[in-house]
């Protein structure tokens, strides 16, 4: 047999040519189909995808239909072995790479191609006459590492009920079109299971192959497939067809960002937070479709983030955002979602889901991840019934927000990240598994997080050499207890403020010294800051120092011994695993220093989270906000590790009156419930309760309440008396003194049987601090002053 080259000039009567074929000399070897090699280099061995002499460039064959079914499943240009080398690859019409395959049935003539009909469709050629241009590629053929490949049913509209598994498609494809080039947007045709199948290349990565020639290379866009490559199947946008997603492959469409670390993200505190996130949320979308598909699970869907304001929830939505390699998430706020029009804001919520649910359609588990982020969720998710406007729109936003996330037609490509300050007014149905089921509490940082958050802000002033030397951030994170993230940013925005300051000129608040280039930010500005800038769940120091203004006067053992038994209740708290709730009520006469002594046992006990429950601060309040007010300081108690919090004078908060008798029920029935109620894992809460009416607790059930009682005496003996005297400095002259204990003493005040000195310390103080205002007979304006009590 001889072999052809073809002139550039064509003409003759079927396709031949006019001019006389040029013999060249015949390739070494002749094969129906290219030889199958795991190695790659083996192809070059061969003599396959070598680049051909530029004296075998051809023009002007003319195309005819593939000579059969099979020949046109080849998806490979048919020629006359005379034309060209089985296996070779060419370019048609100077810009679409195909293989030959040859023609056994003598059907195809030497200068006809043979093409089926969706290479026809591709390329856009014609059986009516239509002659195109081939010729061998100008580049050397890269092999395909993976190859991306949509498919449809060749009939329109066609539909089955079987699923095709991804994988055996795959296995098939590689053994049919092993050797075959294929470039992206190529069409194919391929039968499976009966079924003539539509496939599109929608996308290829070729192999790098080391010690390869610089020059003629082919480009990314082109290569030929091997038996390692790597064949992912994609459903066709609005077909039919299913596919099984393969088992074995990690879906294309990688959710984590390839130049993503942990360290960029700016969040400080969070690392156990993020971590379960990652494992609840994103675990389950890196492995392949088909694994998790038989798992028999479902992505989740929704991520609720709540906690006190400050704490990062918004800031860790964000950087989630970052973090995936997904589209921009869709930022909502939530009262955004509200609107006066009737059905407008159920609408927007449409809205939202539309791209995912369009795409879902298209690709199925495919598809990519779409997020939306809603803040404030509390605004539009409040619980069904609980609002009384009339209109019904919150009920109707939440009911179309449910029946998108987990309604009849549920989607698995979307995430739901929601964040508020109330989970107590989310509605019920939206927590449960398959809505927004991981449930993460952003909490206040503990002193490693404090110190991570510092670090995050403080960063540019020591890449600037900026901060002085003496700041110590462990220093600052110890002291900085429950402090939130932007407090702590508060706090380096503080210390810079002071900073500034020394570098104001002297007379001005807008000239700038001329020693700004030594301006640094040192520990004492720090120090300054932490006086200006206080955390909303931290100490009520003002509230605590106003009660203990005067000290404690130790006038009796028994006041050491009260502080003595507080300090080892406190300890209790801190250090017990059985006790995480102890509550001590401190009762006595009116005067006698409860208040000062509880508010002095949680001075000392240095918890982070110290606050007073006083009447004084609810004068005016109605029942329900005596009660809010009251679950307020509970709920934010159970944000700090350690807690502690003094309920003052508790008859007043119950608006007590023995005419009747009288008191408020529901404030009763909430410190009943709070009292006994644990503070969550991994939180210690200690209560000191005050009282002057120990009797009425017994008769209103609330006593049991109570773990401990310490009753605080009044004052009884002169020997007290004096003491507290001498504490004061009333009488500086111990002559003087002398002669006031005895006048006192004669006035019965000191006789064993007598209970006439019965006084508490606060009117004591009282009475002193009067009878200083008489400094020539401050003895006897004393004496006759308790004897007028």
């Amino acid at each position: 047999m001889s072999f052809f080259s073809r002139s550039s000039n064509s003409g003759g009567q079927q396709g031949l040519p006019s001019q006389p074929y040029q013999r060249v000399p015949p390739p070494p070897q002749q094969r129906a189909s290219a030889p199958r090699y795991d190695d790659p280099r083996a192809y070059e061995k061969q003599g396959y995808g070598r680049q051909a002499p530029s004296h075998q460039r051809v023009e002007g064959y003319t195309v005819v239909a593939a000579p059969n079914e099979q020949l046109a499943m080849t998806n490979a240009i048919i020629t006359h072995p005379s034309d060209f080398q089985a296996g070779q690859h060419v370019f048609v019409k100077q810009q679409f790479p195909l293989t030959i395959r040859h023609d056994n049935t003598g059907k195809v003539l030497p200068g006809q191609i043979g093409a089926g009909g969706l290479q026809r469709q591709w390329i856009g050629l014609s059986v009516q006459g239509d002659v195109v241009t081939v010729e061998p590629l100008p580049y050397i053929p890269s092999y395909l590492q993976s190859i991306d490949i949509s498919v449809d049913f060749m009939r329109r509209g066609h539909e089955i009920a079987e699923a095709f598994s991804a994988d055996d498609m795959a296995k098939l494809f590689v053994r049919a079109f092993n050797g075959i080039i294929f470039s992206v947007g190529q069409l194919a045709l391929f039968e499976f299971h009966g079924q003539n199948l539509k496939l599109q290349v929608t996308g290829l990565s070729i192999v790098d192959l080391p010690n390869a020639p610089s020059r003629g290379r082919s480009p990314d866009n082109v290569g030929v497939l091997m038996e390692k490559t790597d064949v992912n199947f994609l459903k066709a946008a609005n077909s039919a067809i299913k596919i099984k997603s393969s088992a074995k492959k990690a879906p294309s469409n990688a959710i984590i960002a390839p130049n993503f670390k942990f360290e960029d993200m700016g969040i400080g505190g969070l690392d156990s937070e993020f971590s379960t996130i990652f494992r609840r949320a994103f675990a389950s979308r890196v492995f392949p479709p088909g694994l998790v598909e038989k798992l028999g699970i479902q992505h989740v869907k929704g991520i609720l983030l709540f906690g006190p304001p400050g704490t990062g929830k918004t800031l860790m939505a964000r950087q989630i955002g970052k973090m995936l390699n997904a589209r921009e998430p869709k930022i909502v706020n939530g009262p955004e979602i509200l609107n006066k029009y009737v059905g407008a804001s159920e609408e927007n919520i449409r809205k939202l889901f539309a791209d995912a649910e369009k795409e879902y359609k298209e690709k199925g588990d495919e598809s990519g991840l779409h997020i939306i982020i809603f803040d404030e969720l509390d605004a539009i998710c409040k619980q069904r019934g609980s609002t009384n406007n009339g209109t019904g729109v919150g009920d109707s936003v939440v009911n179309q927000l449910l029946s998108k996330m987990d309604g009849v037609d549920q989607l698995n490509n979307i995430l739901i990240i929601g964040m508020t300050n109330r989970l107590d007014m989310i509605d019920e149905a939206l927590l449960r598994p398959g809505r927004l089921e991981v449930h993460m509490e952003i909490s206040l940082p503990d002193e490693k997080g404090r110190l991570q958050i510092l670090s995050i802000h403080t960063t540019k002033m020591r890449e600037n050499s900026i901060m002085d030397h003496d700041v110590d951030l462990l220093e600052l994170a110890q002291l900085t207890k429950n402090f939130s993230g932007a407090e702590i940013n508060g706090l380096v925005k503080s210390a810079t403020s002071f900073a500034f300051n020394r570098h104001i000129k002297v007379g001005t608040m807008a000239g700038v010294g001329d020693d700004i280039e030594n301006l640094r930010v040192n520990r004492q500005d720090f120090m300054d800051a932490l006086n200006e800038v206080t955390p909303a769940f931290g100490v009520a120091k003002e509230e605590l120092e106003m009660v203990i203004q005067n000290g404690i006067i130790h006038y009796d053992h028994t006041i050491d011994e009260i502080l003595r038994s507080g300090q080892l209740f406190v300890d209790q708290v801190r250090t017990s695993t059985r006790t995480p709730l102890v509550s001590l009520l401190l009762h006595g006469p009116p005067g006698s220093g409860k208040t000062a002594l509880a508010a002095t046992i949680t001075r000392s006990s240095d918890y982070p989270f110290m606050k007073l429950v006083s009447p004084d601060d609810m004068v005016g309040f109605s029942e329900g906000q005596k009660v809010q007010s009251i679950s307020k300081v509970f709920s934010d108690s159970y944000k700090s590790p350690l807690s502690v919090i003094v309920v003052d004078n508790i008859e007043r908060l119950l608006d007590f009156t023995p005419i009747g008798p009288r008191f408020s029920n529901a404030v009763l029935q909430t410190l009943m419930v709070l009292l006994a109620k644990r503070p969550p894992k991994g939180r210690r809460l200690f209560i000191i309760a005050t009282t002057s009416l120990r009797p009425i607790l017994t008769d209103l059930g609330l006593s049991e309440s109570f773990d401990s009682e310490i009753r605080v005496p009044p004052l009884s003996s002169l020997a007290a008396l004096e003491n507290v005297v001498n504490e004061v400095e009333l009488i500086p002259k111990p002559s003087e003194l002398q002669r006031t204990m005895q006048m006192l003493e004669q006035a019965g005040f000191g006789a064993q049987d007598d209970t006439g000195l019965n006084i508490g310390i606060k009117k004591l103080l009282s009475v002193i601090e009067m009878a200083r205002q008489e400094p020539e007979a401050v003895g006897e304006r004393l004496v006759t002053s308790l004897m007028g009590l």
